[in-house]
């Protein structure tokens, strides 16, 4: 029974596990702290490829989701970046959402069929996502050239203005109109449907939604670029805090897990933050847009291995996200200590 995977027999995991998942909880951490999103969408899929039922794999991801946002909130809220009263309209539909995302997951769990249905989602997922970052880093590197050292003053100059989608939505006055920390209104249906959207997202695929929720909100809600960051972090926070409860409900979380993997994403998000003064974001998003690809092709692998019976497939698949991950670490590091060299001085 999924029932019993919630037990106090799972805080003893081996020296091995915990190790692994210490690692793997860094390097989203690392994700989190740089990129602003908590990698928490690949977290599911690694627990998906060792083998845990969807259930178990979503809601420990749910958990762990709202851990690291807790963080990622307070240290926005110190800098006033988060419009709790959007964050609060959005709750409900995030609520229902949720709700509606983790029916479908335990009726496909009924069936038979849960892990192949949330595993097929996430190889187009990723792939979907892998390739808007790889694009957008190869366009970036084209457009800009030799003009790099421009980019921060007009990044700056960028953050506070509203898209022009965003105003276009805004402008069409969908009563009741709701009026953001800004100063500026957006409609309370658009306010909703994004919270629904995100929530569904969160409670089938068992992701913080950060990667869908901080665009829906800058593009479609229309608010300042940080302060749709920081809104999303406490979305996430919200989302996690549900989604673990929901999952909570059902004896599917895995305590030992989601202990291991915030254990080490706290060490990362601090190293991920603090590289964020030191590295350009556009020196590494075309690493991270392959990371995507490369965990799509692994959740793929894996998705091969159950149907061909082939277990060495899902060895495989796990290097691959691993190892992807592993990389994508390695050249923030990398980058954060050849800036460090330089600002000192230091010969590369």
């Amino acid at each position: 029974m999924l029932e019993s995977i919630l037990s106090f027999e799972l805080l003893g995991l081996g020296p091995r596990v915990i190790a692994l998942f210490v690692t793997f909880g860094f390097m989203v951490g690392v994700f989190f702290g740089f990129f602003g999103m908590g990698g928490s969408f690949l977290v599911t899929p690694a627990l998906l490829i060792l083998g845990y039922p969807a259930p178990v794999a979503i809601g420990s991801s749910m958990a762990f989701v709202f851990g690291t946002a807790v963080i990622a909130t307070i240290k926005h809220h110190d800098a006033g970046q988060v419009d709790y009263r959007l964050g609060a309209l959005m709750f409900v539909g995030i609520t229902l959402g949720i709700e509606l995302g983790s029916r479908l997951v335990f009726g496909l769990e009924v069936l038979g069929i849960a892990n192949v249905v949330v595993g097929i989602t996430y190889v187009l997922l990723l792939a979907a996502i892998g390739v808007l970052f790889t694009r957008s880093a190869l366009q970036t590197d084209e457009a800009v050239g030799d003009e790099t050292g421009e980019r921060d003053s007009d990044t700056n100059s960028d953050d506070d203005e509203i898209p022009a989608i965003a105003r276009r939505i805004q402008s069409y006055n969908l009563p009741p109109m709701m009026t953001l920390a800004d100063g500026s209104k957006a409609s309370l249906w658009t306010i909703s449907g994004v919270g629904g959207g995100v929530g569904l997202v969160s409670g089938f695929l068992g992701v913080g939604g950060g990667f869908v929720r901080m665009p829906a909100i800058y593009y479609v809600i229309g608010t300042s670029l940080a302060a749709a960051v920081g809104t999303s972090l406490f979305g996430g926070l919200m989302s996690g805090a549900i989604g673990a409860f929901t999952y909570g409900r059902a004896g599917v979380i895995n305590i030992g897990v989601v202990t291991a993997l915030l254990i080490g994403s706290a060490l990362g998000a601090r190293i991920g933050s603090s590289a964020t003064a030191y590295v350009d974001e556009d020196d590494v998003t075309i690493y991270f847009g392959i990371m995507l690809l490369v965990a799509s092709a692994a959740v793929g692998i894996s998705e091969l291995s159950d149907w061909l019976e082939i277990p060495v497939l899902d060895r495989v698949s796990f290097l691959l996200l691993v190892g992807s991950a592993l990389l994508v670490c390695f050249m923030i590091l990398y980058h954060g200590a050849l800036a460090v060299r330089r600002a000192r001085g230091v010969p590369a």
